[in-house]
């Protein structure tokens, strides 16, 4: 919180110098401060730290993406920032354990995420998460959501992939889980021999 705070202030104090600079008619300063203003406002309104995570993330670097939201204080971020940096870690989560990835995605779509297709994202993973634990109704009730959230039909593929493998019960296995029922695991082994 003192960090946002100093943050704030550095970004104001800067904005009234640079006011300060055009009304004494030193405008090649004042032009120059009010680059420095930009940054610093840039500064406090954006965890740069955040979005290191989500080019990393992007380019699917797990381990470094990983490194950078470990370095950031939840404390210090804005609310919907928050809800991002809960959205990143519980993606990164999801191979690991379900159970820390639902704490998670639940706690960043409680946040909000600011883009629709964020947060149907953010559930279609709830509802691969929910699909894992054998709770179907719960799944396709998400999956319902992801559908009206992704306005833009960027994850149409994925929630009907995840969608058919629900109703072929085969979420654990075509979801990204690790499981799968015994049995399944045991044919596998057999048809490879």
């Amino acid at each position: 919180m003192l960090t946002r705070l100093i943050k704030i202030l550095l970004a104001l104090a800067s904005l009234l110098y640079t006011i300060y600079l055009f009304s004494i008619a030193q405008t090649g300063a004042a032009i120059g401060m009010i680059f420095v203003t930009i940054i610093l406002i840039l500064m406090t309104l954006r965890s740069m730290r955040l979005v290191m995570a989500f080019v990393y993330l992007r380019q699917q670097k797990l381990p470094e993406a990983r490194k950078w939201l470990l370095k950031i204080n939840q404390n210090q971020l804005w609310p919907k920032q928050r809800g991002y940096y809960n959205f990143l870690m519980g993606s990164l989560s999801m191979e690991e354990n379900m159970n820390v990835a639902e704490k998670f995605l639940k706690e960043a779509v409680r946040l909000g995420l600011r883009q629709s297709h964020d947060e149907a994202a953010a559930k279609l993973n709830l509802a691969v998460v929910a699909s894992t634990k054998r709770r179907t109704k719960e799944a396709m009730m998400l999956l319902k959501d992801c559908r009206r959230l992704d306005s833009k039909g960027v994850l149409t593929k994925d929630i009907k992939m995840v969608e058919n493998a629900i109703k072929g019960g085969g979420a654990r296995t075509t979801a990204g889980g690790r499981g799968g029922s015994p049995s399944s695991a045991r044919q596998a082994r057999r048809a490879k021999k």
